[in-house]
Formats: C-alpha cells, sequence, structure tokens
C-alpha cells in the first residue's frame, strides 16, 4: 500500500508539472529535488525560466530512479529523457536507486550506476544517449541533507560525486554542477521541514547555478 500511494503522489505532482512545450531550449529531469518546489511555481524548472528568460521543460518527479528500480514509465529517469532533444537537459539522480541506509549492499548499486572512472554504468549510458542526439548535459549532483549528514550515506555520495565528475570530464557536451556549493548542510533555510528536499529558497539557488553554468557555455543564453 505504501508503494501504491507513493506512486499515486508522484503521479499526480507530474500531473501538476510544467510538461515540454515545443520551443523549449531547457528540460529539467529527475526525482524529487527537482521536482520540489513546483506547486507553488518554485521549483528549479520555474527558477530556470526565470533565470534565463527562455521556455523550459520539466519531466522530474518525485520518486524517480535512474535504474527504474522505484518504478517504470515516468519514474525512470532513463526514459524521462529518452525521446528528449532540447538543446540543453538538466539532469540529477540516483538518491532513490542507493535507498535509505546506505549500507554495505548500496555499494553495488553505485557500481550499476556509475564506475570508479565514470565511463559505464546507468548514468553515463542515460548521459550518453542525451549527448548522441544532441542535448548538451548539466548533471546536477546532489547537496547533503541534514536528515543524512554524518551517516554512511555521506561518504557515499562523495565517491558518487567523484565518479560524476569524471564522467563529465570525458565529456565535451558534459557539465557538472554540485547543489552543496549553494545549499549549506547548516542553513535550515535551505530545507523544506523534512529536512530533505529544497525549499523555495533552496530550488530558487539550484537554478542559478545551472543557469550559471549554462550561460557559460552557451552564448545564445548570456
Amino acid at each position: 500500500m505504501l508503494r501504491i500511494g507513493l506512486l499515486f503522489l508522484a503521479l499526480t505532482l507530474g500531473a501538476c508539472g510544467r510538461g515540454v512545450p515545443d520551443d523549449a531550449r531547457v528540460v529539467v529531469a529527475g526525482d524529487s529535488v527537482m521536482a520540489w518546489n513546483r506547486v507553488e511555481g518554485a521549483s528549479v524548472a520555474d527558477g530556470l525560466s526565470r533565470a534565463l528568460d527562455v521556455p523550459v521543460g520539466d519531466v522530474s518527479l518525485p520518486y524517480a530512479s535512474v535504474s527504474g528500480v522505484t518504478g517504470a514509465g515516468p519514474l525512470n529517469i532513463a526514459r524521462q529523457v529518452g525521446r528528449l532533444d532540447a538543446p540543453w537537459v538538466v539532469v540529477n539522480g540516483g538518491a532513490n536507486d542507493l535507498g535509505i541506509g546506505c549500507g554495505r549492499a548500496n555499494q553495488g548499486m553505485l557500481e550499476a550506476l556509475i564506475t570508479p572512472d565514470g565511463s559505464k554504468g546507468a548514468i553515463p549510458k542515460l548521459v550518453r544517449g542525451l549527448t548522441e542526439r544532441g542535448s548538451r548535459v548539466v548533471w546536477a549532483d546532489y547537496y547533503t541533507s541534514p536528515k543524512f549528514a554524518g551517516t554512511p550515506c555521506a561518504r557515499l555520495y562523495a565517491d558518487m560525486e567523484q565518479r560524476l565528475g569524471r564522467m563529465a570530464e570525458a565529456m565535451p557536451a558534459v557539465f557538472f554542477v554540485n547543489m552543496g556549493d549553494v545549499i549549506a548542510t547548516s542553513d535550515s533555510a535551505m530545507f523544506d521541514s523534512d529536512r530533505i528536499h529544497p525549499s523555495p529558497e533552496g530550488s530558487r539557488r539550484i537554478a542559478a547555478l545551472v543557469a550559471e553554468a549554462i550561460r557559460a557555455a552557451d552564448p545564445t543564453l548570456r
């Protein structure tokens, strides 16, 4: 029943999403970090649209995972982006694949998501599919939330961050940003009441970080 409830929540929130306009210059994909604050018009996609002053699509959904471990269809981030060909795609993911606890078993899932050199796994495959269709990709790495600071999750996510950085270095059309650069674990104003997801201000800061990376690489969006 819990899984059904979460699926219903995800699809309900998705129904309130922005969709993908025909003239979208940027599309946001991924999990609840990207989708959060959408109902209030304050999600990452909303912030990007305001910051860049261009049409921005949004296919992100709460509970989505890279590998589809939490569900199929739009809850599989690889399927979210499977047909996208926008000039820019902003994407995150992996938290719902790794799950709660981040124990020893999750190291195997990390290997499936991305290998130590950043060249293989579900994430590089997803990103490569986008770049082969002509999109440039901003991969937004997670911040450390107060809920999981100091737990084994922090170490596992630090390992994933390094791997994602190596992936981006090896792919000219991929740009890596770290949401932790603008979301401090100690700043409660950046988080929703669950101490995991971003507050509206947190989403705005993430959008500003991504917008800066896009502007630096794309003169048409300056």
